[in-house]
């Protein structure tokens, strides 16, 4: 586990706080008895998917560790959430806002944003409930291969306490190869808080 003081943020990884905040990060997730493993790659722009989510401490825990890496992390939330005062809240927060009422579908909308920023990584829980999935939604993929961005590896990994930043996949582009074979890693490589559930 990196000390408070030493960094895992790569050269090109969107970042955001300061010595202090990576060290209170690391502190919550120290009292909680987790630790952090790995770090994200020398990438600008990409989407990294995080599972399995089994528990509601998930949040927190990735919360903490997200602080601790002290990556700007971006995340989708419906337009209508935006409205004053707390609209420049969600944005300050990482929040993109989507309409869903747009002609441009969300991932055109997702395409767009990567476009019109310099660095920018995206967060998305491919299982989309707390419950035992037998696949992933797959709309991250479509995402990533619509904004020409890598799919980055991210666990919660129970047995061991550890939050780990695992690597970006290899994609073939073929959404059910891609979607089926991530899903089977996460499978056999990784096991929830919840183990019944992940």
């Amino acid at each position: 586990m990196p000390k408070y003081n030493e960094t895992v943020a790569s050269p090109g990884m969107p970042s955001t706080g300061n010595a202090l905040t990576r060290w209170i990060g690391h502190a919550i997730l120290g009292m909680m008895g987790w630790k952090l493993k790995g770090s994200f790659p020398n990438e600008k722009k990409l989407i990294f998917i995080g599972a399995p989510h089994t528990s509601n401490w998930d949040l927190i825990i990735a919360l903490a560790a997200m602080m601790a890496v002290g990556v700007k992390a971006s995340w989708m939330m419906k337009k209508e959430a935006f409205f004053w005062p707390l609209g420049g809240l969600w944005k300050s927060l990482g929040g993109i806002p989507i309409d869903r009422k747009s002609k441009n579908d969300i991932t055109t909308q997702m395409a767009n944003w990567f476009d019109s920023v310099d660095q920018g990584y995206l967060g998305i829980t491919p299982e989309g409930t707390r419950s035992k999935v037998d696949k992933f939604k797959k709309g991250y993929l479509r995402m990533a291969y619509a904004a020409k961005v890598p799919v980055f590896i991210v666990a919660i990994h129970g047995p061991t306490k550890e939050v780990i930043l695992d690597k970006c996949w290899d994609l073939t582009f073929e959404t059910e190869v891609d979607n089926r074979r991530i899903k089977a890693y996460y499978d056999k490589t990784y096991e929830g808080i919840v183990a019944e559930k992940g």
